[in-house]
């Protein structure tokens, strides 16, 4: 088992909001925290607004592709954040649940995505400085 951190983000078709916030933790902590993210009924590609909408910020999740959310990933996991997937996640005894509401970018340009994606930056970055602080 691992001293660092671990974080699961769940979100019903593991194609934006999850991908973006995967995606957004490794790249800020990097090493210091473990990261996955998964869906409840997983989507067959990463939503392409979300992936252009990362590459503006010079993050390449183009080669992502959607999850199954599984028992052992919620069990392997410290927190769990779901968005918008409610009750899909399995719950177990000394994990820590994160609800974000986040608007979902299925079906919407990139210009809808931008504002999700930057909100979703600025939790990352709260949740950072609670699990992972440092350099």
């Amino acid at each position: 088992m691992t001293d660092k951190p671990s974080v699961l983000f769940v979100c019903v078709h593991n194609a934006g909001r999850s991908q973006m916030a995967a995606a957004w933790l490794a790249h800020l902590a990097g090493d210091r925290v473990e990261v996955r993210s998964a869906g409840s009924s997983p989507g067959r590609e990463v939503n392409p607004a979300a992936v252009e909408a990362m590459a503006e910020v010079g993050i390449d999740i183009s080669a992502e592709s959607p999850k199954v959310l599984t028992v052992d990933a919620v069990k392997e996991s410290d927190v769990c954040i779901t968005m918008g997937c409610g009750d899909a996640c399995p719950v177990f005894p000394g994990k820590r649940y994160l609800d974000w509401q986040l608007e979902d970018p299925a079906g919407q340009g990139v210009e809808a995505v931008r504002p999700i994606r930057d909100e979703i930056k600025v939790r990352v970055e709260g949740l950072i400085a609670e699990i992972a602080p440092g350099s």
